[in-house]
Formats: C-alpha cells, sequence, structure tokens
C-alpha cells in the first residue's frame, strides 16, 4: 500500500515514529530540506516525482498518497 510507504518515509525524514496518515507535515515539524528529502525519497524508493507544489497542497500522508495513486507512472 502507498501509504505505508510514504508513511514510513516521512517517519524516517523527520525522525519521528508518530506520524498518523492525517498529520500536517509543517505541523510535525516539516521544511525545505525535509521535504527535499522525501523527494528523493519517493523518486528512489516508488519511482514517482512529486513536484513541490503537489507537496505543499497535499500535506499529509493521506493526501499525498492519493495524488500518488491518481497518476499512473507507479510500476506494477
Amino acid at each position: 500500500m502507498i501509504a505505508d510507504k510514504v508513511r514510513a518515509i516521512w517517519c524516517r525524514e523527520l525522525r519521528r515514529d508518530d506520524v498518523s496518515v492525517d498529520d500536517d507535515f509543517f505541523a510535525l515539524g516539516g521544511q525545505s530540506v525535509i521535504m527535499a528529502r522525501i523527494q528523493v525519497a519517493l523518486i528512489e524508493e516508488l519511482g514517482v516525482e512529486v513536484p513541490v507544489d503537489q507537496m505543499f497542497l497535499n500535506p499529509t500522508v493521506a493526501s499525498i498518497s492519493t495524488y500518488i495513486e491518481s497518476l499512473d507512472s507507479l510500476p506494477r
């Protein structure tokens, strides 16, 4: 499931174990450097590039996962 993989990336990059799918990235202490690391991880681990504007528009694991699932570029 995409949300599980995205959540694992967020937990690792935010250095938190308590990230829920509805937590806001910025409320968790997220900032631009962490966002950039998450973007790289999404490319490397999921094979999908998420533009910065989508990261801002979708600041939760649930919403960014929905965005990623809407793309047809994921390997199945």
